[in-house]
């Protein structure tokens, strides 16, 4: 018996030297928990009580195991290939209008009509109500599910019937579907007499051409300097950020490089430059991420650039997809990018993961110098870090409740039922405050300042220490100065809010040009970066 067992251990002695014991070691474990993991399934369908939802429960398990890798990496099975096509390319069969259910049982009504979409082609304004949609009432769909029958092959017909809001009249209209795609250029002009601006939202596919058109277009009207905003940007392709870089530097330059365990890769320009001299700024923030980042680390280390703003996300992973079995697919993280000098700018570091499955940012402490083109010095490790510093506004707890509420969305509907025009956009001021104070002051919303919050906070606190008999005189004479009534709340924020109001009023009138118009009147940021002393 000990010389059978002594065999045994002279045989895996001699498989594990001759298999790399890493690679062993890791499919081993793969193959011991598919095993058990299909033994569990097996089990579960011959013995459990009640018929299985089986479905359910594998995309549950699948979403889950990608879960403990990173927030990327997602399965995408066949029923939601059109919205990867959307993330992809921003192109839909539709109609071309953004919609507004107040609630189910009421109608919908169309918000915002895109530029010359089938939409606005038919005269479906801001205000008109759609009664039905191919003669289904739309009083039990949900704004999901109209928006869904709006949806279809382009060069199909939608049959409206419409409620129009200048005339109360009811009237039947049909809209032939067409491939609807909403551009990455949200906005390109003159700021100035010498100033290009282009406001780029994604980097799906086409955005460099439309940003080369675009450069070309500003610079035959004069331009003799030129800003990129690419703040809240969250990326997109890869090569569409790679073409991006090559309008501003040689033909040759490295853009990026990307590390993984299947491959590398280096990208460089393979295109002649629209211009190599004229001064560039970069505006980004802490939602400029991935392929703004590699936009906007590639021009700061080739030094072609003058990146401003705030520190940029820190999304230093490539991801691809796979196709899978019964036309699904996986969008997997492949490999790290890393800018010409040499630097990754990932923040977050989804291999280390504490014990309570959380992850974290990597420290500075752990960041390393890189050099631009130049010998300027840069780090690695989390975003970019912008050459030039632009302080951000801060808005208080009330704008952000009525903003992201839809309070300011709701009352400009309700603006345009009482106005049929406003004056041309750069003439256009809302002076009507009052109208709005009235308006809001009638719905919910959390209208406690960021002060009256800690208050209760502390109140709490005390409470909880049997501090608060103590103190209870102070804190009653401080509730008191505290506590207001939403209308006080909101006049005092009349500054904040006077121009997200005129932005969404903007844009029911002149389309969303209008409203980035609007938001430049207030840029304190793209102030001060035409203020620089670098440019």
């Amino acid at each position: 018996m000990k010389r059978t067992v002594r065999f045994f251990a002279v045989v895996l002695t001699a498989l594990a030297i001759s298999v790399p014991a890493g690679a062993q070691s890791k499919n081993f474990r793969l193959a011991k928990w598919t095993e058990i993991y299909g033994a569990i399934v097996k089990e579960l369908n011959r013995s459990y009580v009640d018929s299985l939802p089986v479905d359910r429960m594998q995309r549950a398990a699948v979403d889950a195991m990608l879960e403990q890798l990173d927030p990327y990496t997602v399965y995408i099975p066949e029923e939601e290939n059109e919205d990867l096509r959307m993330m992809i390319n921003k192109s839909y069969g539709g109609i071309g209008a953004v919609i507004y259910k107040p609630d189910v049982d009421g109608n919908v009504i169309i918000n915002e009509p895109y530029e010359n979409s089938p939409a606005h082609k038919n005269s479906l304004s801001c205000g008109d109500e759609i009664l039905s949609i191919d003669s289904e009432s739309t009083h039990s769909l949900t704004s999901a599910q109209a928006s869904e029958k709006m949806r279809g092959e382009p060069h199909t017909t939608v049959v409206f019937e419409v409620k129009k809001l200048r005339t109360g009249d009811t009237v039947t209209v049909n809209v032939v579907r067409e491939s609807i795609h909403l551009p990455d250029i949200e906005y390109a002009g003159m700021i100035d007499p010498q100033t290009g601006y282009v406001l780029q939202s994604g980097f799906t596919e086409g955005v460099s051409d439309d940003l080369r058109k675009a450069f070309l277009k500003l610079k035959s009207q004069g331009m003799k300097k030129f800003v990129l905003d690419l703040r809240g940007n969250g990326g997109g392709l890869l090569q569409e950020a790679v073409d991006i870089v090559s309008l501003f530097v040689p033909k040759g330059s490295v853009v990026v490089t990307s590390k993984g365990p299947a491959e590398s890769h280096t990208w460089k320009t393979t295109k002649e430059p629209l211009d190599i001299n004229m001064p560039l700024i970069v505006l980004v923030d802490s939602g400029s991420a991935s392929a703004s980042e590699i936009v906007s680390g590639a021009l700061q280390d080739l030094d072609r650039a003058t990146i401003m703003g705030r520190r940029t996300f820190g999304k230093g992973l490539v991801q691809s997809i796979r196709s899978l079995p019964y036309n699904g697919q996986i969008k997997l993280t492949t490999a790290k990018y890393y800018t010409p000098s040499g630097r990754c700018v990932q923040a977050i570091d989804y291999s280390n993961r504490n014990d309570d499955g959380s992850v974290g940012a990597i420290p500075d402490s752990l960041t390393r110098e890189f050099h631009t083109a130049s010998g300027r010095t840069v780090r690695d490790g989390g975003g970019i870090t912008p050459d030039v510093e632009l302080e951000s506004r801060d808005y208080s707890r009330v704008t952000y409740a009525v903003v992201l509420g839809g309070i300011v969305e709701q009352y400009a509907l309700e603006f345009v039922r009482k106005h049929e025009s406003i004056p041309a956009v750069d003439d256009f001021h809302f002076c009507e405050f009052d109208d709005f104070v009235n308006f809001a002051k009638d719905k919910e919303f959390d209208y406690r300042s960021y002060a009256r919050t800690y208050f209760d906070q502390t109140r709490k606190e005390l409470e909880k220490d049997g501090l608060l008999d103590t103190v209870a005189e102070q804190m009653d004479a401080l509730e008191k100065a505290l506590d207001m009534d939403k209308e006080t709340v909101l006049r005092l924020k009349k500054d904040e809010l006077i121009p997200f109001i005129e932005e969404e009023i903007a844009v029911r009138y002149y389309f969303q040009a209008a409203g980035v118009r609007i938001r430049l009147r207030y840029d304190e940021q793209l102030k001060q970066a035409l203020q620089s002393p670098l440019i």
